[in-house]
């Protein structure tokens, strides 16, 4: 019998590595759900595959609830991991109503259907550590919420809807909250990517409030591997974190590329105001995760850099002609 997963917001950077994990494995049949349609091999490593175990629907949680219940209930599947939300700080500011619409209210209403499947083993959410706001010391997964943001505000109150679904109906929810994610394939807007692309592209790179936020970046792949251990091991009810074991700071992260591709920090970038609602800092603790099902990071922030300079070398006549500035979806 081959597990079953399902794989909601399969589009994105971190589900769609997810799936690139399970389909290493010839044991998992997979069902990828995404509002998008399924960009190319560029953005999606899956693509690598061609694997008739994998199929793939074009459904909008916010609009097709119905539609992806009816599939999901007649896959049954044996694990649900879902990554579908609204995931960007600063455009949050702009639009609130629909980052809560999509990580609260259109989340509610597919768990409370979610529910009855009779057959489903683990809900996997996957949250964020933004929920907790500004870390001071390393947090533990009993740190109180404390979101400074729209979006982290949304997340807060998606986490807390489900958590009421597990306490009346034993829904078998894990919830995961891992740090800052990077690696091949990312959107080309986030740091570590456009970082090496203004630096090829000879543009400034701006730094809000200078750089000092401190973040805990970890490869993807070291994630993909713990939601994966999670799956499988996790307990009912419980949060996790997945995290390095220390943070480093923007401008020193920025500094470390400079270094690889030869060229003056100082020249390459430039200092603007930070941004709204910009947490202090990003570190947390995951000796829960190591203790309870052996997971560790494997891909050193020097090691995983390469990675993606080397992906972006490799493909930069496609790369020159992306989007490199969020686009919002309503």
């Amino acid at each position: 019998m081959k597990t079953k997963i399902i794989v909601i917001g399969s589009n994105s950077f971190s589900g769609s590595d997810f799936i690139d994990l399970l389909l290493e494995d010839q044991n998992m049949s997979v069902i990828g759900i995404s509002r998008s349609a399924e960009k190319s091999a560029l953005f999606l490593p899956y693509k690598r595959y061609d694997n008739p175990l994998f199929r793939f629907y074009q459904l909008d949680l916010n609009k097709d609830i119905e539609q992806i219940f009816d599939i999901i209930s007649n896959f049954n599947p044996d694990y649900i991991v879902n990554f579908a939300a609204q995931s960007e700080v600063a455009p949050s500011w702009k639009n609130p109503a629909q980052w809560f619409q999509t990580n609260v209210v259109s989340l509610t209403e597919l768990v409370s259907k979610l529910r009855v499947l009779p057959d489903l083993k683990k809900y996997i959410h996957i949250s964020s550590p933004e929920v907790y706001g500004t870390c001071h010391g390393a947090l533990t997964e009993n740190s109180p919420l404390n979101p400074s943001t729209p979006y982290a505000a949304s997340k807060a109150a998606g986490d807390m809807s489900l958590m009421t679904f597990y306490k009346q109906y034993n829904f078998p929810l894990v919830l995961i909250r891992s740090t800052n994610v990077y690696g091949a394939h990312q959107q080309l807007f986030k740091i570590i990517p456009r970082s090496i692309i203004y630096i090829k592209s000879g543009k400034t790179i701006q730094l809000h409030g200078g750089g000092n936020a401190i973040k805990s970046y970890i490869h993807i792949r070291d994630i993909s591997r713990g939601e994966l251990a999670a799956l499988k091991y996790a307990k009912i009810g419980q949060t996790y974190h997945l995290s390095p074991d220390m943070g480093i700071c923007i401008k020193d992260l920025v500094k470390l590329i400079c270094e690889k591709l030869e060229v003056r920090f100082d020249t390459a970038t430039e200092s603007v105001d930070e941004r709204p609602g910009q947490d202090a800092a990003y570190v947390i603790d995951s000796s829960k995760a190591k203790l309870e099902f052996g997971w560790q990071p494997k891909i050193s922030i020097n090691s995983g850099i390469n990675d993606v300079i080397m992906w972006i070398n490799k493909n930069w006549p496609l790369i020159q002609n992306e989007p490199q500035e969020y686009i919002h979806k309503a």
